[in-house]
């Protein structure tokens, strides 16, 4: 594992992720719980730990790159930068607002942002550019792509993972958060993604499985993507959707919903 990794600061930084990913869209009365509280040990284990990144200088040339291709889970994406310093803590409070930085979907208006999305399962083919585009330049950064489960659906996702491995692209590292349900339901009843595995294999893959809200899991993963050549990596991983809140947890309804000032007060007393 990665050294000088303080898993319980991890967790206790996770638990106050959480809170101002509630807080921020009860602010805002709207976006997304559910998904973005699946994927805080992710975020948190990429910027805490893995990635190289200098949030004073967003646009820094040696920087990892991570592209959110699930782009509707900014208060995920939003909390995290402010927390690691990208933007005041205070700007949080301006969320989806007219005129904001953090809409509703990322852009790369907000510092630390790579990729703008609207549009899901295009990601990946863009990670696999700037992974390309890193080997010809002879760059030694590493490129990070984390996708919602129901994205992976489409196949402009699977174009983008036959390309990576034709290419050798172990300079990138695909995160696929398994929360199972999307928007409108499970994902097993709505268009199945077993074995999920063995699909990523056999395009060519270095598949790892993993609990996504395990900092441990997680980290001895990135590791083993950082130690793997000539072949792209998958981490799936598998989560919870609104992880942490228990009348939220494997809800679909939470998926594009804000809790109200009630919702919010009883969340945070699980959340301490």
């Amino acid at each position: 594992m990665f050294k000088g990794a303080d898993i319980d600061s991890l967790k206790k930084q996770a638990l106050q992720l959480r809170r101002e990913i509630l807080e921020t869209l009860e602010g805002a009365g709207s976006g997304h719980p559910g998904g973005s509280l699946s994927a805080v040990e992710v975020f948190l284990s990429l910027y805490g730990v893995v990635m190289n990144h200098r949030p004073a200088d967003p646009k820094w040339e040696g920087r990892d790159r991570f592209i959110v291709s699930k782009g509707h889970v900014t208060p995920v994406v939003y909390v995290t930068l402010a927390h690691f310093g990208y933007f005041p803590k205070e700007e949080l409070k301006t969320f989806r607002k007219f005129g904001s930085r953090l809409q509703g979907h990322v852009t790369q208006k907000t510092p630390g942002v790579e990729f703008n999305t609207g549009s899901l399962g295009h990601g990946l083919s863009y990670a696999h550019g700037v992974a390309m585009a890193a080997k010809l330049k002879k760059a030694d950064f590493k490129v990070y792509c984390i996708m919602g489960d129901g994205e992976i659906q489409e196949g402009s996702v699977w174009e983008a993972a036959m390309t990576a491995a034709h290419y050798k692209l172990d300079n990138i590292c695909a995160i696929v958060d398994y929360n199972k349900v999307q928007e409108n339901g499970l994902i097993s009843d709505i268009k199945g993604l077993e074995p999920l595995a063995d699909k990523w294999k056999s395009f060519g893959w270095n598949t790892l499985e993993v609990d996504g809200n395990d900092f441990g899991q997680l980290l001895k993963a990135f590791e083993n993507f950082k130690n793997t050549k000539y072949r792209p990596t998958v981490i799936i991983a598998n989560t919870l959707k609104g992880k942490g809140v228990p009348f939220m947890e494997l809800k679909s309804a939470w998926h594009g919903k804000a809790p109200n000032k009630e919702q919010l007060a009883d969340a945070l007393k699980v959340l301490y």
